[in-house]
C-alpha cells in the first residue's frame, strides 16, 4: 500500500495519476497549502523539503516527483510504462525524464514566484525572462514529437509523457499554453482522453484544462 501526500494540481499530480494508471493500491492524503501544513512539524518530518509529493512506502517516505514516476514504472511492469532494462530506448526514457525534471519543471518555479530571487519588484523582468525559455522547451519537444511522436518513446507511451502532460497542464494560463503547438496538444489530447485521467481530475477536483 502506497500513502501519497498531496496538493491539488502540484507537482504531486503525475504521481497520483501514475497510481491511478497503475491500478496500484493506496491511500491520500491532501497537504492544505493554504494553511502551510508542508512547512508544518508533522510534515517536515516526512520532506524536510517541505514540498509535495511524498510518497511512503512500507513505512519509508520517498521524495522527487521525478523518482516516485521512475520507481512506479518499474515496480509494476504489467502497465509497460517504462521500457525493459536492456531495451534501446530506455536511456531516452531516462534523459527525457531527467530533461523534464531539471530542465523544463524549475523554469515554472521561476514564473510562479520570480520575487523569490530578484525581488517583487523585479518580478515582471523575471517572467518577461522565463517565458521564452519556456516556449523553447516546447519547441525542442514539439521538433521531436514531430520527428518521433507521437509519444517521446514513438509508438510506446510511457511515464515520461504523463510527467510532459502535468508540465503541459501548468502552463494553461500563460500567453502561449503548450497545447497551442500542435503535436504536444495532440499528445496531450491522448493522454487527456484516459480514463485515468478523469478520474484523477475527480479525486483532485479539478476543472481547467480538462
Amino acid at each position: 500500500m502506497y500513502s501519497l501526500y498531496y496538493a491539488p494540481g502540484a507537482a504531486s499530480m503525475v504521481v497520483h495519476w501514475l497510481l491511478i494508471e497503475l491500478d496500484a493500491p493506496h491511500e491520500l492524503h491532501v497537504v492544505d497549502f493554504s494553511a502551510r501544513e508542508q512547512k508544518s512539524p508533522g510534515y517536515l518530518a516526512l520532506n524536510p523539503n517541505g514540498v509535495v509529493p511524498t510518497l511512503v512506502i512500507d513505512g519509508a517516505p520517498m521524495h522527487e516527483a521525478a523518482a516516485m514516476l521512475l520507481l512506479l514504472a518499474d515496480t509494476h511492469p504489467e502497465a509497460g510504462l517504462a521500457p525493459a532494462p536492456h531495451d534501446p530506448r530506455r536511456g531516452a526514457y531516462y534523459q527525457w525524464v531527467l530533461h523534464l525534471a531539471n530542465a523544463v519543471q524549475p523554469l515554472f518555479r521561476l514564473w510562479w514566484y520570480p520575487g523569490e530571487g530578484a525581488g517583487e519588484e523585479h518580478a515582471d523582468a523575471v517572467r518577461l525572462q522565463v517565458a521564452p525559455r519556456i516556449e523553447a522547451a516546447w519547441d525542442r519537444i514539439e521538433a521531436h514529437l514531430a520527428a518521433n511522436g507521437p509519444y517521446l518513446l514513438g509508438d510506446t507511451i510511457s511515464a515520461a509523457d504523463f510527467y510532459l502532460v502535468m508540465l503541459m497542464r501548468w502552463s494553461r494560463n500563460m500567453p502561449r499554453p503548450a497545447d497551442t503547438w500542435p503535436r504536444l496538444g495532440a499528445m496531450a489530447g491522448l493522454l487527456k482522453a484516459r480514463p485515468s485521467f478523469k478520474a484523477l481530475y475527480d479525486r483532485e477536483a479539478l476543472s481547467e484544462w480538462a
